[in-house]
């Protein structure tokens, strides 16, 4: 939806916990540095990839792709067949450092931020031409619906469909998120005929 405090705030990555974008994607800060934003909220420091904190978020999504379909030691097996694209990638938050997603902003600043977070989609998406597209979360995946619909007929995705948001303020992803988004995810896939290797460890 938008980057967590402790995710994609510090590294840059969507839902970029700082262990996983560093030993899974092997992106550091040797790669160059996080900068930090003119106006830092103060009870929320920019630390980069020097954040102590995780986010579980960020955790149990990229743990489901390496695990189902990446390597352990390979991310290019998942991103050889997935774009991950944040819908929105401005981060909100209240004066003490609380994270506030778009879908909880005033009417009126929510509706520009879908907006311009709309036309960026479909930027993507004409760009990458996806077989389908999976909105993580219901509010995202209610965006991604909106936005296919408005593009020209035959440049369409084939299929757009949703997977449990794996937020620890959810009880059902924290119930088994992972069995949960895969069950979603190779239902969705089956459903559009999209193919993908044989999952790791399934030989």
């Amino acid at each position: 939806m938008n980057p967590g405090p402790f995710g994609m705030a510090q590294t840059g990555v969507p839902f970029g916990d700082v262990a996983m974008v560093r030993d899974w994607m092997l992106i550091s800060d040797a790669d160059g540095p996080v900068g930090t934003p003119a106006r830092e909220n103060p009870n929320r420091k920019i630390a980069g990839f020097a954040c102590p904190r995780s986010e579980v978020s960020g955790t149990r999504l990229w743990g489901w792709a390496r695990d189902h379909y990446g390597t352990p030691s390979d991310p290019l097996r998942f991103f050889s067949h997935f774009f991950v694209h944040n819908y929105c990638p401005l981060v909100f938050m209240s004066s003490s450092g609380r994270n506030v997603p778009p879908n909880t902003l005033a009417p009126a600043p929510r509706a520009a931020v879908t907006a311009a977070c709309d036309v960026a989609l479909a930027e993507v998406l004409r760009a990458v031409r996806p077989e389908v597209v999976v909105g993580v979360g219901e509010w995202t995946a209610a965006r991604v619906k909106a936005v296919v619909d408005g593009m020209e007929e035959g440049k369409r995705p084939k299929g757009v469909g949703k997977v449990l948001h794996p937020s620890p303020a959810s009880p059902a992803a924290n119930r088994g998120w992972a069995e949960a988004a895969t069950k979603q995810m190779d239902e969705l896939l089956a459903k559009h005929g999209v193919v993908l290797e044989q999952d790791v460890g399934s030989s």
